[in-house]
């Protein structure tokens, strides 16, 4: 019986487990957590430190709203809809007082959006081990709800992949990775820490005027290396100009939303979607101090939301 070469053995099963899906699609998908009762992720980077450091980054007071309108002409995935009714009550009392109010009815996950750690797992099983029987609900998430975010108040950074790039939007279906990230940050003249909030300059939201379709179908955006590498770093979420946040379609053709899976599933990063970034990247804006206080819906999976920059 001839006896196969052991170093050609080796070598063939190192090679399979560097390309091998399951290792983001694995049975347990945490790889990083915060104890076993955690349900709130990378948002334990947070600190008081890290509020007291963002807030040194303010030097000229200008804000930037990062939240674009959400609207009946905002690009959506699949047949997803937003609708608002006002309605109006006539004068009323001795001093005439008149008034309106509306009612929300839409999708979530329209605009610029936060998806929270119950929003995608692996085979049922989600953030720090959690399984859909003990959270889902239909009237809404009994753990890992996006209410129980903490305020993300830290430092903000960008990383310009477009200005990177030489161009006014990155190509469709265009990987960032580490490699790219590590030369971004860089050529900017800056670190990326633990609790930082890192947003991904694209130009890519220039496309949704012209294309909608392949604005959706085929955004550049982070892919499974680079996720991984930010998720390492120790950042709290990563947000994009993209209405996906991850490159598509994704680089290992047989998987489905590696990078959410990675990040939301296994490491407990929240993800930002369709964050306006375009004045930041104008005024070469790397560093800020960022704020969100998300909507605090009960039982929620997602939401809408409008970050901002200040500096």
């Amino acid at each position: 019986m001839k006896i196969p070469n052991y170093r050609i053995c080796v070598t063939a099963v190192i090679a399979f487990c560097a390309l091998a899906p399951q290792n983001v699609f694995a049975k347990d998908p945490s790889v990083v957590n915060y104890g076993p009762e955690d349900t709130i992720g990378a948002a334990n980077n947070l600190s008081q430190e890290g509020v007291k450091r963002a807030a040194k980054l303010i030097k000229t007071g200008k804000t930037y709203a990062l939240g674009m309108i959400t609207g009946y002409d905002t690009p959506v995935f699949g047949n997803r809809k937003y609708q608002i009714q006002v309605g109006r009550r006539g004068a009323r009392g001795s001093n005439k007082a008149s008034a309106t109010a509306d009612r929300l009815n839409t999708d979530v996950g329209i605009g610029t959006g936060l998806d929270g750690l119950g929003h995608v797992g692996v085979d049922g099983v989600y953030y720090n081990g959690i399984k859909t029987e003990d959270f889902f609900s239909k009237d809404g998430l009994k753990k890992l709800g996006t209410e129980h975010i903490p305020p993300m108040v830290t430092r903000g950074v960008l990383l310009d992949f477009a200005k990177l790039a030489g161009k006014r939007h990155l190509g469709a279906s265009t990987a960032i990775n580490s490699k790219e990230i590590k030369k971004a940050a860089a050529e900017q003249g800056i670190a990326i820490s633990r609790g930082d909030v890192v947003l991904i300059h694209t130009g890519w939201s220039a496309m949704a005027e012209k294309d909608v379709e392949t604005f959706i179908k085929t955004p550049p955006g982070i892919g499974v290396d680079g996720a991984r590498y930010l998720a390492e770093l120790g950042v709290v979420a990563v947000g994009s100009d993209t209405a996906s946040l991850e490159v598509k379609p994704p680089e290992a053709p047989d998987t489905v939303q590696p990078v959410h899976v990675l990040l939301l599933a296994r490491y407990g990063v929240y993800i930002m979607e369709n964050v306006v970034t375009a004045e930041l990247a104008a005024d070469n804006a790397y560093e800020f101090m960022f704020v969100l206080g998300q909507p605090r819906f009960q039982g929620s999976v997602q939401a809408v939301i409008n970050p901002i920059a200040i500096r």
